[in-house]
């Protein structure tokens, strides 16, 4: 597919010739003859440079530099045959990639544009390798749940939204009954298959809006945004009895079953987050005391 080029210049003849060499070239290229119309076409057509005067009636080149730079992820390259006006140090203050005096060769102007295309092409990958290794240092392995370490500063940033905001907050901290039998009995590999398929399973049964985290050893917390205490309680139950129902198979003709007790807390007015989670657990706490495989909550 190839690259896309707006071109931005009162001054036709230089428009004509410059979109000419560059569909010669194969590049997908449209013009305008003012930044007002180059604004109303970047609505619709998705341009990975533009390539703008800056002398131009109206809006100069520059504040449509910053303009575009506002609001697109757009590289833009600024041509201006005013050397004294305008100077390479102003375009870059705009947002520019580069700066190309006129007149220029056309083979100049290619080799730029293939420059800023390449430095584009290599912020994107450096952009999508550091997301990738962000997401690795907030996830699981094992559950790929979120770990313990996002489900704090998360659990910091929905409170701090609770006390602006005053929307309702609810957590839910669930443990797997008896979890040290079943490794005990089928082996360590065996438990972390009954840990990878908890995950999916709370996974399946939460809603867009709610985050799971995987809170250490055989424990697990849901946090659930503009929730109050009734409806987190659906949830987790949901997810007890999905758990309950699943068959394991630790070994060839062998069915196991696992269960889960589950603590629920919504939030209360001044409450901070660690007297939150500690409700939530203690509540998980009395559904082990009271037979397991129970979901109990606390209210303050």
């Amino acid at each position: 597919m190839p690259y896309s080029i707006l071109i931005v210049d009162d001054d036709i003849a230089i428009t004509d010739t410059v979109t000419q060499y560059l569909k010669a070239i194969h590049y997908d290229v449209k013009s305008a003859s003012n930044a007002t119309e180059a604004l109303e076409i970047l609505n619709s057509f998705e341009a990975n440079i533009v390539l703008t005067d800056i002398m131009m009636q109206g809006m100069d080149g520059l504040e449509l530099t910053r303009r575009i730079k506002e609001s697109y992820d757009i590289d833009v390259m600024v041509m201006t045959g005013y050397t004294v006006d305008y100077s390479y140090e102003k375009a870059v203050q705009a947002g520019a990639s580069d700066f190309i005096f006129k007149p220029f060769r056309f083979e100049e102007l290619n080799l730029r544009i293939k420059r800023v295309l390449r430095e584009a092409n290599f912020k994107q990958e450096r952009n999508k390798l550091l997301k990738k290794l962000e997401k690795i240092a907030i996830t699981d392995a094992l559950t790929r749940l979120y770990n313990s370490r996002h489900f704090f500063a998360q659990i910091k940033t929905e409170v701090d939204r609770h006390t602006r905001y005053s929307r309702a907050l609810s957590l839910l901290i669930l443990d797997i009954d008896l979890f040290k039998n079943y490794n005990d009995t089928w082996g360590h590999l065996e438990g972390d298959k009954v840990l990878m398929k908890i995950g999916e399973t709370i996974n399946s049964c939460m809603r867009s809006m709610d985050t799971a985290y995987r809170y250490g050893g055989e424990e697990f917390t849901l946090l659930l945004p503009e929730t109050m205490l009734q409806k987190a309680c659906m949830v987790g139950n949901r997810i007890k009895d999905s758990i309950s129902s699943r068959i394991f198979e630790p070994e060839p003709g062998t069915k196991a079953f696992v269960t889960v007790s589950l603590g629920a807390a919504e939030l209360v007015p001044g409450e901070n987050f660690k007297s939150f989670i500690d409700r939530a657990d203690k509540a998980m706490y009395k559904s082990k005391k009271n037979g397991r495989n129970k979901l109990t909550y606390l209210v303050s």
